[in-house]
């Protein structure tokens, strides 16, 4: 059964930084594309960024220059640097992964780590 496993949220003041961190476990064979999603309070879950497993990266405008996505696909591992956060980036940050497992190919959710920018 493949677990994705993720750390790294916290409370930052505006202007900080933090990085999240999320692992796949447990009967992986190949992962394509892992993305980082977030939901604020009362809105719809986001898209953030995503890579493929070639490195190739796709960012959402309202973090463009700001965040930053990286994998290591030895690890089954994605990470996201983000920089310069504002209050409004405050939400529940999700893991992504597009797993092909014992399972066949599959869409896995991370459990969510809350991600809170204040002063």
């Amino acid at each position: 059964q493949v677990q994705l496993v993720e750390s790294g949220g916290g409370l930052v003041q505006p202007g900080g930084s933090l990085s999240l961190f999320c692992a796949a476990s447990g009967g992986i064979y190949n992962i394509y594309t892992m993305a980082w999603y977030r939901q604020a309070p009362g809105k719809q879950r986001e898209l953030v960024a995503s890579i493929t497993r070639g490195g190739t990266t796709n960012y959402a405008d309202f973090v463009k220059g700001r965040f930053t996505i990286s994998r290591d696909n030895p690890k089954n591992a994605v990470y996201l640097q983000m920089n310069s956060l504002k209050p409004e980036d405050t939400a529940v940050y999700y893991c992504n992964q597009d797993v092909f497992g014992n399972l066949g190919r599959r869409n896995y959710w991370g459990q969510g780590t809350q991600v809170t920018v204040s002063s």
